[in-house]
C-alpha cells in the first residue's frame, strides 16, 4: 500500500514540476503548451512502445512447442494474478533478463532471454514470471510511461529556456532578472530524473511484493535475483537502449561507479532482504 501511495505523491510532484516549468517559461500559455505535449506524447507511448521495444530488442513469439515450460509457467501466474495469459516472447540473447510491456492486461507481452532459461530452475523462473505479470497487473507500464513522458515535457522545457538564457539576455517573461530561468534550465530536470526513478524503484519492490504472492515462494524469487544480478555484472546486454532498462527484472547493462547512483532499480540486495522477510 505505501509503495502505491508514494507512487502517486511522486507523480503528483512531477506533474508539478512540469507545470511550473511551463508557467515559468510561458506563463499559463506555456503551461498549457506542456500540458499539450504531455497528452500526446503520452498517448503515442500507451498505445505503441510495446511494439517499439519488442522490435529494439529482436524479440520473436515463443512458440509452445518449443517452449512448453514457459508456456505453462505463463498460464499458471496469470491465472493467479486474474488476469489474460499475456503474449510471451524471446529475446536472442545469452544477458539473463526478463520484462513486461503492453498498455493493459488484455494487450501485455513477457519475454525472457536465451540466457535467463539457461541459469534459473523452474520454481524461480516462475518468480520471475510472477514479478512481470504483477507489473502488468498493477499497471506499471502505464505508470513508467507517464513519469517518462512528463519527464522528457520538463526537459523539453528546460532546453528551452536555456535557448531563451543565452539568446535572450537572462529575461524571464516577466522581464525578471532571468533566476527563474537558470533554475528552470539547470534544476528542473535533475529533480525530474530523481523523482522518476524514485518512482521506478517503488514499482520494482511493488512488482517483488506482489509477484511473490502470486506464487507464494518470495524465497524462489530472492533466489532468481540473485542470479540474474551476478549473470548481469559477467554478461551485459550488447543492444537496445539504456533508456529503456527500467522495464528489466535487472539493469541489463553494465552500471557501475557514478552511473549506478541513478539506477533506475532498487539495491539488489535490499530487494533479496526484503523478499527473504516476506511472510506469505
Amino acid at each position: 500500500m505505501w509503495n502505491q501511495i508514494k507512487t502517486i505523491i511522486l507523480l503528483g510532484i512531477l506533474t508539478g514540476l512540469m507545470l511550473v516549468a511551463g508557467q515559468l517559461i510561458g506563463g499559463t500559455k506555456g503551461m498549457t503548451i506542456a500540458l499539450v505535449i504531455a497528452v500526446v506524447m503520452n498517448f503515442g507511448s500507451y498505445f505503441f512502445s510495446d511494439k517499439i521495444v519488442l522490435r529494439m530488442y529482436r524479440a520473436k513469439p515463443a512458440k509452445k512447442t518449443e517452449y512448453p515450460k514457459l508456456h505453462k509457467i505463463v498460464t499458471e501466474v496469470a491465472k493467479n494474478a486474474g488476469i489474460p495469459k499475456p503474449k510471451v516472447y524471446i529475446v536472442p540473447t545469452d544477458n539473463s533478463n526478463a520484462f513486461a510491456t503492453g498498455r493493459n492486461p488484455k494487450n501485455a507481452v513477457v519475454a525472457v532471454t536465451q540466457g535467463i532459461l539457461k541459469i534459473l530452475d523452474d520454481k524461480e523462473l516462475k518468480g520471475v514470471m510472477a514479478h512481470e505479470i504483477a507489473h502488468v497487473k498493477n499497471r506499471d507500464i502505464l505508470v513508467s510511461t507517464i513519469a517518462a513522458t512528463i519527464a522528457a515535457v520538463i526537459s523539453y522545457l528546460a532546453f528551452m529556456a536555456r535557448f531563451a538564457a543565452i539568446f535572450g539576455g537572462m529575461r524571464d517573461n516577466r522581464g525578471g532578472n532571468g533566476l527563474s530561468l537558470l533554475f528552470l534550465a539547470i534544476l528542473t530536470p535533475i529533480i525530474a530524473v530523481i523523482i522518476q526513478l524514485a518512482i521506478s524503484r517503488s514499482r520494482e519492490y511493488l512488482a517483488d511484493s506482489t509477484g511473490a504472492k502470486f506464487t507464494k515462494e518470495p524465497k524462489a524469487l530472492a533466489s532468481a535475483l540473485h542470479k540474474l544480478e551476478q549473470a548481469n555484472k559477467n554478461n551485459p546486454i550488447r543492444f537496445g537502449n539504456t533508456a529503456t532498462s527500467s522495464l528489466f527484472i535487472t539493469n541489463p547493462f553494465s552500471a557501475r561507479g557514478l552511473v549506478s547512483l541513478f539506477s533506475t532499480h532498487p539495491a539488489m540486495d535490499q530487494r533479496i532482504k526484503k523478499l527473504n522477510e516476506m511472510k506469505v
